[in-house]
């Protein structure tokens, strides 16, 4: 697909990407990488967790870091559809019609706090991220490119919130947590200046175009038949789990590999190994299954760890 000058440029180029958001972000590599990962896939990131852990500041940062237009969308219970897909308004001077855009209207777009919405704001959110384009009045309005939506949301607020249901939250390629810091972090996120003044001085390390290039050179990336059949395996086993009342999709499936095949891009090769089907399964897979207690997140994410722990790898 490409040489290995181009793969070495790429890597430093992603590298680089990674650095820039770990200065703001610090002691998160491994969820700034699925950040990262998630976009090469061309998919939308879902990240839940307590406030103050800097879910807004990942999206942020990753905005501000590629050379993208960028919007957030504060969610709440009064928001309208027209809010963020935009309306149609009547131009006196042009005595026609004509159509303003909203914030949907964006490369990288983060619903804050998607679940403070009521379900029908949701719903024309989410027909965006599926369709990757939106209808207004008959006419059909295309979406840029590349289109990413981050979405945060509070896992222990309940009052006054509308939780995604299965169907939505399957339309999210990755779904993770940040935590908390470690304490050295910490120390040092609350002595140095804040992470929004230090994102102001921040230049894009890629450009719009550099992704989609990206984006179409990762979706080349070659995967063998075993480890085909090796993800399959993962999805039926999934399905046929005893804690387990419905598994994952088929759309998780193709998420799935799309993300396999970001995760070797970002690693500098040209081809899946079994260790991006492994790493990945728990982001990709835990928030599609529901379990036949009380759903929780974390417990499905346990339970995809110990379905991979259990099936043969294949040589």
């Amino acid at each position: 697909m490409y040489n290995t000058t181009m793969a070495t440029m790429i890597n430093q180029s992603l590298r680089q990407l990674q650095n820039q958001m770990e200065s703001v972000l610090r002691g998160k590599s491994d969820t700034i990488k699925m950040a990262i990962v998630t976009l090469l896939g061309g998919g939308h990131l879902l990240i839940e967790d307590i406030p103050g852990v800097g879910k807004t500041t990942l999206a942020s940062v990753l905005a501000k870091s590629v050379e993208c237009s960028f919007r957030r969308i504060q969610f709440t219970s009064d928001l309208l559809p027209t809010d963020i897909i935009g309306v149609t308004i009547y131009n006196q001077d042009r005595r026609d019609f004509e159509f303003r855009q909203g914030p949907l209207f964006s490369n990288i777009v983060l619903a804050d706090e998607i679940n403070r919405t009521n379900p029908k704001t949701q719903s024309a959110l989410l027909e965006a991220m599926s369709e990757k384009k939106v209808s207004v009045e008959r006419n059909t309005f295309v979406l840029p490119e590349p289109f990413m939506v981050i979405a945060t949301q509070n896992p222990v607020e309940y009052q006054g919130t509308f939780p995604l249901p299965e169907s939505q939250l399957d339309r999210f390629m990755m779904h993770i947590t940040i935590g908390y810091p470690l304490p050295e972090y910490e120390r040092q996120a609350i002595l140095r200046p804040s992470s929004f003044e230090i994102m102001e001085d921040l230049a894009p390390v890629l450009s719009r175009q550099d992704i989609v290039r990206m984006q179409d050179e990762a979706g080349k990336i070659a995967v063998h038949d075993s480890l085909v059949e090796y993800l399959l395996q993962i999805i039926a086993a999934t399905r046929n789990h005893p804690a387990v009342r419905l598994g994952a999709s088929t759309r998780g499936a193709q998420f799935f590999l799309t993300a396999a095949r970001a995760h070797a891009y970002y690693e500098g090769r040209d081809f899946i190994i079994p260790d991006d089907i492994k790493m990945l399964a728990p982001f990709l897979l835990g928030h599609r299954i529901i379990l036949k207690t009380r759903r929780v997140i974390a417990e499905a994410d346990l339970i995809i760890r110990d379905i991979v722990e259990r099936l043969p790898v294949p040589l």
